[in-house]
């Protein structure tokens, strides 16, 4: 321990490039053939030192050196019992290989180096990333929890990569963990190149055992919670502030708040939320306003009061339940669509997912990744991955890029607590998809095949279905 303690966090970050390194392309005498500066020698697949892989295991070797940038392999007809090597070679690993075109092949190189444009966030002037950054996870959303310092490598890479839109709660982690972490994090970025969101309004019911939640949002508590969390992220102003949720107990214009009982707990029956938020516009607390979850008749009647710079939705393959009514509003009215959850709480992120769920993790909790459900599932996942294959990118990177090309004004924030995942996900904006590919796409996940609902039965009381409020 007192080695490896001398690393210091440049030292480590080093380490970690070493793993996100592009391996460069040379020609390899002067003939023309040009290969990657590394070659693989596939010799010991065939156990010349040791126990022959199998078929598939050498595949995932190869594969996988082929995704980091190795593009020139070495055989033999000498390797391995009655020509081994070269049949596992050829078969099926060249295949694979081989459908994939110089063209595509430069465009995996491009994912490492995309440069990330900035878009318009709505009509009211905020720029943002093209893909902004969720970070629930930090604070152990669906895992553990990172440190500070790993919590800051991690949106210092994203930050240096391109991506300047960072999402958080006064909701998320223990004792506001993700808003200070952020905070800490922003302290060590220049402030002025960051757009920084985050949210209010969702509140635990005190001495409720079961983990009840409400939602509060009179003039008070707004300003309050603004003024904590501007604390809190040791910063001067929020860029874009959100209700978390809507509460639907009063006219949006009024508030007051509800238990998931169904039982109504007059937290405040003052006027005007919107009206407080416009306040602190006008002070410079805030610069943009936001909504999340809300329906489309309280988008509107928002809206009328001030402008609504971004919606925050969940939106991704298999939750697509706002094209028909709330993205046309939100088009009308000039509001752009922040995409929450766009790899199904991880379900898209990875094989690994579906395979095993992170120990302790609440994914369980939700429909879909439970049971019968899961399994159910995976065969849609299975069918993304195959067409990922097709297309030499990952299945990640298919599921953002189908997102991404929903509109420019569909800005999605994943969140991920790994470096190696942060790359794969930007990788997507080097993606470009066919109106024939997005067709496949949603053939392979049809929306009406997905089992189970996206929410806990908790947070689907608080969907935006049920967000509407009564008339003033």
């Amino acid at each position: 321990m007192d080695t490896l303690s001398r690393l210091s966090s440049g030292t480590l970050r080093i380490m970690e490039e070493r793993h996100q390194v592009k391996i460069p392309r040379v020609k390899l005498g002067s003939q023309g053939l040009e290969v990657s500066r590394l070659g693989y020698g596939c010799a010991g697949l065939s156990g010349l030192y040791n126990t022959p892989l199998t078929p598939e295991a050498g595949f995932h070797v190869i594969k996988e050196a082929f995704d980091r940038g190795i593009t020139f392999f070495d055989t033999s007809d000498l390797y391995g019992h009655e020509y081994h090597n070269e049949i596992m070679i050829g078969k099926p690993a060249m295949d694979t290989l081989s459908r994939l075109s110089s063209g595509t092949l430069r465009i995996m190189e491009e994912r490492h180096q995309v440069k990330i444009p900035r878009v318009k966030l709505g009509s009211q002037g905020l720029e943002v990333s093209r893909l902004g950054y969720g970070c629930a996870g930090l604070s152990g959303l669906y895992n553990t929890p990172l440190t500070p310092e790993a919590g800051f490598h991690v949106i210092k890479e994203a930050f240096d990569r391109g991506i300047t839109f960072f999402d958080t709660s006064d909701l998320y982690g223990h004792e506001y963990h993700n808003e200070i972490m952020i905070g800490k994090a922003l302290k060590q970025l220049p402030r002025d190149k960051v757009q920084l969101a985050t949210k209010f309004g969702v509140v635990k019911l005190e001495g409720d055992r079961y983990g009840q939640y409400g939602v509060r949002g009179s003039p008070e508590y707004v300003r309050k919670s603004c003024e904590a969390s501007l604390k809190r992220l040791e910063v001067d102003y929020i860029d874009l502030y959100y209700p978390h949720r809507i509460d639907v107990t009063v006219p949006i214009e009024d508030t007051a708040a509800f238990n998931l009982d169904g039982c109504l707990l007059c937290l405040s029956t003052s006027t005007r939320k919107m009206g407080e938020l416009k306040k602190l516009v006008d002070e410079g607390k805030i610069k943009y306003i936001g909504l999340s979850e809300a329906s489309v008749d309280t988008i509107r009647r928002a809206h009328a009061v001030h402008p609504i710079t971004a919606l925050q939705m969940e939106y991704s393959l298999w939750a697509r339940d706002i094209e028909d009514e709330i993205v046309p509003v939100c088009r009308e009215l000039g509001i752009g669509i922040v995409a929450y959850s766009p790899l199904g709480r991880g379900f898209f992120g990875g094989k690994a997912v579906t395979e095993s769920l992170p120990t302790g993790s609440i994914l369980p909790m939700f429909p879909r990744f439970s049971g019968e459900n899961l399994e159910k599932n995976k065969i849609l996942y299975r069918k993304l991955a195959i067409l990922a294959e097709k297309r030499a990118c990952t299945t990640p990177q298919l599921a953002l890029a189908w997102l991404l090309h929903q509109g420019e004004d569909v800005v999605p924030i994943p969140g991920t607590t790994q470096v190696r995942n942060l790359h794969n996900n930007i990788g997507s904006l080097a993606l470009k998809l066919s109106e024939d590919d997005l067709k496949e796409i949603c053939d392979a996940v049809p929306v009406d095949e997905v089992v189970g609902e996206r929410q806990t039965a908790i947070l689907s009381r608080l969907a935006w279905k049920f967000a509407n409020t009564p008339p003033r």
